[in-house]
């Protein structure tokens, strides 16, 4: 009520109470005017106030404090903001906010003071708020925002604190606008204080291992430079040493002792384990199209299984290799007892099925059509069924096939696939029908093997005029291929369908001459690095070599090996590198009759002649 009034009157031995009162209007209607870089339906959901509330000068006021947030928070840091309020019929109001959105304000310069050990620019890197710049149009750079400069003095100390300055006074940060109001400029105070090293490092309370083993899991060491992040990473790691036990609530608590004086940390890490847990029930929730045991056999751990914190990480990260779902979390709870544990597991399906068609234009393949049908996930047993055709200028392809990756629930992979390409290159068009017959092992979860039996008919034709004047070349141009390769590979990659960090190996041979006309043996080892960088940004360092020898045949011209193309040689044409040819000149000494090479190339499959790439 926006007034309550009370009156009294005798009645009789009594007393009669009239309670009068004025009931609060109404909002009929939110009016939002002079908004143009904000939409007025972003500004709605943002405010408390809404349409058909009760009305209140409080919320009114708290309304007008939105807007003018959000207006800061996108650089319109001069916006002003009225609101003004009419009655509508008889009992309900009207709230028109007028805006005045200004110019938009970004910060020109962030500064600081009492800095010595690190430089400004190293301080700004730390920061997420960072200086305008001309391409702040498109960034975002300069924009301030009340909640990440705040955040920003946080990342500033954590810097000194990371470097052994443990006394280090980071101050609010100082805004003003420029007196030309051409933008904002920051200052931020900082008071550094001394640089301390870490001192003792001992241990206590519930020991499972000696301390000598405990020590050596650490990354702190006696006299290197303090770091409360590398505190921090050692107590993960001690509690998950304790976690892979069983002791899932082990509390590890560092307890510090400063000597001021010598300017040294000494550590004690105190032990709790608590007691041993033992999985109870893992609870599955949100497949409606994934079978519970698709999802159960990614889990390192069974009910009943003493709980491992190394386990659990290994099973979230199969849950999302598996890339049936957009979300999967599990949620460790409380058990029937105290010493058990249910992990509740809760996933979002996407879509695992994708059908494709359409055209478009390659440089390797100019104009191509094409269309797909792909089901990752396939009847929700995690089934990977393809169907799929290309036609372009110089490529057709056709493909079928189906693998299931958990034959009858076990670690073994078994697939086929069935296809038949034709693919127009520099010097010949290659024709190939065929089929192939795969399986797999995973030997644990990094470390699995491969292999695969294929059968193919090839054909090739329409040969270019620089490969019809070598007969050499016109060997085994038709044929058939009956192959057994295999592969191990070890993947440390963090995610196997997106990876930021880790690296892959592999290596694999294929024997050429189990059925078929043609032969030869080929050996290809490939390795991969991945690097975070800044600005959720990756790093990726590729390289392979392969080997191939002869198996009482020639090799087939087209399964050499070549170069060419965005991914292998940039700057020539796909497989239009390939050792066909080596000619060297040599120099024969009159006297000594020594014959010396002193120049050698390769050919390509064309006219062309290279003799040296980095790609980098």
């Amino acid at each position: 009520f926006q007034d309550v009034h009370v009156e009294t009157s005798k009645d009789g031995a009594g007393v009669s109470l009239i309670f009068t009162v004025v009931e609060k209007p109404l909002v009929r209607e939110i009016r939002i005017n002079g908004n143009i870089e904000i939409s007025s339906d972003k500004i709605r959901e943002a405010m408390a106030l809404k349409t058909g509330s009760v009305f209140s000068t409080g919320e009114l006021a708290k309304g007008a404090r939105t807007i003018k947030k959000l207006y800061a928070d996108d650089g319109y840091y001069l916006a002003e903001v009225d609101s003004t309020t009419a009655k509508v019929g008889k009992n309900g109001i009207r709230v028109t906010f007028t805006v005045k959105e200004g110019k938009k304000v970004l910060i020109k310069s962030i500064g600081f003071e009492g800095n010595r050990i690190f430089s400004s620019r190293k301080l700004r890197k730390q920061m997420e708020t960072k200086q305008k710049w001309f391409l702040s149009w498109i960034t975002g750079a300069g924009t301030y925002k009340e909640e990440v400069l705040k955040n920003d003095v946080n990342r500033i100390a954590d810097l000194y604190y990371n470097n052994g300055y443990i006394n280090v006074k980071v101050g609010e940060p100082r805004v003003r606008l420029l007196p030309d109001k051409s933008g904002l400029e920051v200052i931020i105070g900082i008071t550094e204080g001394e640089q301390f090293r870490t001192g003792q490092l001992d241990f206590s309370g519930d020991l499972l291992e000696s301390k000598e083993l405990l020590k050596s899991k650490l990354k702190l060491e006696t006299g290197d430079v303090f770091s409360r992040g590398v505190l921090r990473g050692d107590v993960f790691t001690l509690t998950d040493l304790y976690a892979d036990k069983g002791y899932a609530f082990t509390n590890v608590t560092p307890l510090s002792k400063v000597d001021q004086a010598k300017r040294t940390v000494d550590i004690t890490f105190e032990f709790e384990k608590g007691d041993k847990v033992y999985i109870e029930r893992i609870n599955i929730s949100g497949n409606t199209k994934t079978r519970d045991k698709v999802i159960r056999r990614e889990f390192k751990l069974a009910e009943g299984d003493l709980y491992s914190s190394t386990a659990l990480k290994r099973t979230k990260q199969n849950l999302g290799n598996l890339g049936f779902f957009e979300e999967a979390s599990i949620a460790p709870t409380k058990g029937s007892a105290p010493n058990k544990m249910n992990l509740n597991t809760e996933v979002k399906e996407k879509s695992t099925g994708q059908f494709s068609i359409g055209a478009g234009y390659s440089s390797s393949d100019g104009i191509l059509g094409q269309g797909s049908i792909t089901q990752s996930n396939f009847l929700g047993l995690g089934l990977k069924g393809t169907l799929s055709a290309s036609v372009g200028g110089k490529t057709q392809l056709y493909n079928i096939g189906l693998t299931d990756p958990y034959f009858l629930d076990t670690n073994w992979t078994l697939g086929f696939d069935i296809y038949r390409s034709e693919r127009d290159y520099e010097d010949y068009t290659r024709r190939v029908t065929g089929g192939d017959i795969k399986a797999g092992y995973k030997l644990s979860d990094q470390l699995s093997t491969f292999f695969v039996y294929k059968y193919e008919v090839k054909n090739l034709f329409d040969f270019s005029a620089a490969f019809l004047a070598d007969p050499t070349l016109l060997t085994e141009t038709d044929g058939t291929i009956g192959s057994l390769y295999g592969s191990i590979t070890l993947d440390k990659t963090d995610y196997r369908l997106d990876p930021s960090s880790g690296y892959t190996s592999s290596f694999s041979t294929e024997y050429a001459g189990i059925g078929g006309n043609q032969k030869f043996i080929r050996f290809i080892g490939s390795s991969a690095v991945f690097f975070p960088l800044m600005w959720d940004t990756v790093l990726s360092l590729k390289g392979e070599m392969g080997v191939m020898l002869r198996n009482g045949k020639d090799i087939p011209i087209d399964e050499k090996f070549y170069l060419g193309g965005i991914n292998t040689l940039r700057g020539y044409e796909s497989r239009t590198v390939c050792p066909i040819q080596v000619n060297t000149t040599n120099v024969v000494d009159p006297i000594t009759g020594i014959s010396t090479p002193v120049y050698s190339y390769v050919y390509l499959c064309g006219v062309k002649e290279a003799f040296f790439n980095l790609d980098w």
